[in-house]
């Protein structure tokens, strides 16, 4: 079964907007947890605008009881400090994005063969701290080869494309993801696991979980707004029941 990993970015955001601790990250943590979400994702970004260091930190210790059943993922870019305290807490995952100044959110995968001298040591480090380390790609075979040729364990693919596509209809969005199969086949035939993220919810999740050789999802922005209107356990099950319906 693929893997679900709740990011709970979101949750930060409205704490932040008012100051204080409510809502509290980890409390979402844990009813995503208690709920059966099988992995928790954290974004800290440099600017703090949602999960913060602190953040971080919290979820680690909260994690500590489940860590046989619940696997922590920390993604962001590969700022210094950023990375010493993902060798420091040693989770499961450390999945490495691009930045681009101003952006909302992320927007792109890593482009092949740029910043090649900043990632290699970094998934050198953190491989030897025993994080396994996921890069945030484009669905094209050079980005697939590139980040095989680094030493990274997995490839988190970047599905706004497809989400923008099945939006457009099920044709659409059945077109767009032959590009990802290929995709897949690629990166498994390289060694590398697959991941994928990035706009993926209940209506377009059903087909992209088919995916071969997929191991995880990682969702934060449409399960949390979700979760709004029906409650954080319950939308988290609602993943969990479309994911165990995949064949």
């Amino acid at each position: 079964m693929v893997r679900l990993s709740v990011n709970v970015n979101k949750v930060a955001t409205v704490r932040n907007s008012r100051g204080g601790t409510v809502p509290s990250v980890v409390e979402a943590v844990e009813v995503c947890v208690r709920a059966g979400a099988p992995g928790i994702t954290v974004h800290p970004r440099a600017d703090q605008r949602h999960i913060t260091a602190r953040d971080v930190v919290e979820v680690h210790e909260w994690l500590k009881p489940w860590r046989d059943r619940v696997e922590y993922n920390i993604e962001g870019d590969p700022r210094p400090e950023l990375m010493d305290r993902v060798v420091e807490l040693r989770p499961d995952q450390c999945t490495l994005v691009p930045v681009r100044p101003g952006e909302i959110t992320s927007e792109a995968g890593w482009q092949p063969d740029r910043d090649r001298e900043l990632l290699a040591p970094t998934i050198e480090r953190l491989k030897k701290a025993g994080v396994r380390v996921s890069l945030f790609v484009e669905a094209e075979p050079a980005a697939i080869a590139w980040a095989a040729a680094l030493g990274a364990d997995r490839i988190e693919l970047y599905t706004e494309p497809y989400a923008r596509a099945r939006e457009q209809g099920e044709a659409e969005g059945r077109r767009e993801f032959e590009r990802y199969l290929a995709a897949a086949e690629q990166a498994h035939a390289l060694g590398l696991g697959i991941n994928a993220g990035h706009d993926l919810d209940l209506h377009n999740l059903g087909l992209f979980a088919t995916l071969p050789h997929l191991d995880e999802v990682s969702i934060g922005h449409a399960l949390i707004s979700r979760a709004i209107f029906v409650g954080l356990e319950t939308v988290v099950r609602e993943y969990l029941e479309l994911l165990a319906k995949v064949p």
